[in-house]
C-alpha cells in the first residue's frame, strides 16, 4: 500500500524554509505529499520574535507555537512521520572564533538535547520514520579540544534512538545553486522502516549509489583519498545510554588533531563509514548576476556606498597582518587574514551571506557589487531572498537589517527541496 501523506514537525523554524522546500517539492511531484502539521520558533532574548511574526503572516496560526521548545511537553506534539529543523548553530558557525566556540556546550547548542527528548519521549512505535536536520559544516569537526566529538554525540544519540543515519556536507553553489553556502545535512531512518531494511551492509555502495544524498546529489570519491571505517562507539551492557553518551562525550578522539568525520558519511548499528567525496553535476550554475537580474530592482538609493566610505571598504575587504595582544595573558602574537573579491563577481555564485549582511556600515563580509554607473552598492533584502531561494519579499515588514539577519539565519531552499524530491521517489 503507497503512503498518502508524510506527516512533518518543523523545529527551529526561522521563517519557514524547510516548509517553503517541501510546499515546492508538493508542486514538482503533483500532489500534497509532504505535510507540515507543526511548528515551533523561539528566539531566546528577543522581546520581538521577527522569525515567527514572518513563519506565522504566511502561514497561519494553526499547529504553530512560538515558545521556547524546552518548556513544550511531547504529548502537545501531534503524530508525525517525520522530524526536521536547522538547529541553531551559532556555537559553531565559522562566522564565531574558534576560541569562542562552545560546541554543544555551549548556550544554543544544546538545544540539541531538546530534539533528543522528543525523540526519546515517544515509543519506539510513535517515534517518527525519518530525521532531517541541517547545521554548519564545522559541525563536524566541533569542538576545537576534541575535533568531532559533538557529531558524535548527535550519531550516538540517534543510534541508540534506533536510526541508521547518513551525511553530507553539501556546498549548494556546486550544484547550480546561487550561492556558496556549505552546510552539513543529515538524514535518519528508523529500524523497521522501508529503507532502513533496505540497507544490506554495503556502505560504500550506499554512499556512493543507493543512499539518498548520493541519488539527490551525485558524487565520486575524492581522488588520492580511502574511506575511513570504525565503531563510533561499543555497546556496553553495564552502561545506560546516558552513560554510553557521557562516554562518548568525555573520550571521544581525545587528543585528535583532525576529525575523524568526512564531507559524506553512514552510520547503521553503532558502525560508521565516512569519506570525502567530490560533486558531479552538469547542469547550469546560477550566478550572482543571474540573481540580480531576477530581482530586477530600480531604486537602490539606500544601498548605494557613499565614496567617502571606499577607502574604509578597501581597507577591511584587502589582505592584512596585524599584532595583537592576548588580555589576559599579554601574550603577543600576528593574526593575517587574506583578501576577499571586491567588488563581488557577478559571474559566479555568490559568498555566503551572513547574519551581519544587513546595516550600511563597511565591513569585511557583506556583499558588494559594482553597478553599471560603475557605483558600488549593497545587496538588497530582495537579492538576499532570492539567493537563498525564497520567494521575493518573504520577509517584508521589518527593517532591512532584519531581513539580513534572517537571511543570513536561513538556508538554501533548493536543497532540501532536491532532498525532498528524492525521499518521495524512494518511498
Amino acid at each position: 500500500m503507497k503512503r498518502k501523506q508524510l506527516r512533518i514537525i518543523d523545529l527551529f523554524a526561522g521563517v519557514g524554509g524547510f516548509r517553503i522546500a517541501f510546499d515546492n517539492a508538493n508542486n514538482t511531484i503533483g500532489k500534497d505529499f509532504f505535510k507540515v502539521v507543526w511548528g515551533n520558533q523561539w528566539e531566546p532574548g528577543k522581546k520581538v520574535q521577527y522569525a515567527a511574526d514572518i513563519y506565522r503572516k504566511h502561514f497561519g496560526n494553526k499547529e504553530f507555537i512560538n515558545e521556547d521548545i524546552a518548556t513544550v511537553e511531547t504529548s502537545r506534539i501531534p503524530k508525525h512521520d517525520m522530524v526536521v529543523g536547522g538547529f541553531p548553530c551559532q556555537d559553531y558557525s565559522v562566522a564565531t572564533t574558534k576560541k569562542l566556540s562552545n560546541g554543544i556546550e555551549g548556550k544554543k547548542g544544546v538545544l540539541w538535547w531538546q530534539i533528543e527528548r522528543i525523540l526519546k519521549e515517544q515509543s519506539q512505535e510513535e517515534r517518527p520514520e525519518f530525521v532531517l536536520f541541517e547545521n554548519v559544516d564545522r559541525l563536524l569537526s566541533s569542538p576545537a579540544k576534541q575535533r568531532g566529538r559533538d557529531f558524535a554525540i548527535i550519531l550516538t544519540c540517534l543510534d541508540l534512538l534506533g536510526y541508521m543515519v547518513e551525511w553530507r556536507v553539501i556546498d549548494a553553489s556546486e550544484y547550480g545553486y546561487p550561492q556558496r553556502r556549505k552546510r552539513t545535512y543529515f538524514l535518519g531512518y528508523k529500524k523497521g522502516s522501508k529503507i532502513y531494511d533496505s540497507f544490506n551492509g554495503e556502505y560504500q555502495k550506499w554512499l556512493l549509489n543507493d543512499g539518498i544524498f548520493a541519488k539527490a546529489f551525485k558524487i565520486v570519491q575524492k581522488k588520492g583519498t580511502k574511506a575511513f571505517e570504525d565503531m563510533l562507539y561499543r555497546p556496553k551492557k553495564a552502561l545506560s545510554e546516558a552513560q554510553e553518551i557521557k562516554n562518548i562525550s568525555d573520550n571521544f578522539n581525545l587528543g585528535g588533531k583532525l576529525t575523524p568525520f568526512k564531507k559524506s558519511g553512514v552510520l547503521y548499528k553503532g558502525k560508521f563509514m565516512t569519506m570525502d567525496v567530490e560533486p558531479i553535476y552538469e547542469g547550469k550554475l546560477e550566478t550572482l548576476g543571474d540573481i540580480i537580474k531576477k530581482a530586477d530592482e530600480k531604486d537602490f538609493t539606500d544601498y548605494i556606498i557613499p565614496k567617502e566610505e571606499y577607502t574604509k571598504w578597501n581597507e577591511l575587504k584587502g589582505a592584512k597582518k596585524l599584532s595583537r595582544v592576548d588580555k589576559l595573558t599579554g601574550f603577543e602574537y600576528s593574526y593575517s587574514e587574506g583578501a576577499i573579491t571586491y567588488p563581488d563577481i557577478l559571474s559566479r555564485p555568490s559568498r555566503t551571506i551572513i547574519t551581519g549582511e544587513g546595516g550600511k556600515s563597511p565591513s569585511r563580509f557583506k556583499h558588494v557589487i559594482k553597478m553599471p554607473s560603475g557605483e558600488l552598492r549593497r545587496l538588497t533584502p530582495i537579492e538576499l531572498e532570492l539567493l537563498d531561494m525564497f520567494p521575493a519579499e518573504w520577509t517584508e515588514g521589518v527593517s532591512p537589517t532584519t531581513r539580513a539577519f534572517l537571511m543570513g539565519n536561513a538556508l538554501v531552499v533548493g536543497v532540501i527541496q532536491q532532498i525532498a524530491e528524492t525521499l518521495y521517489k524512494s518511498l
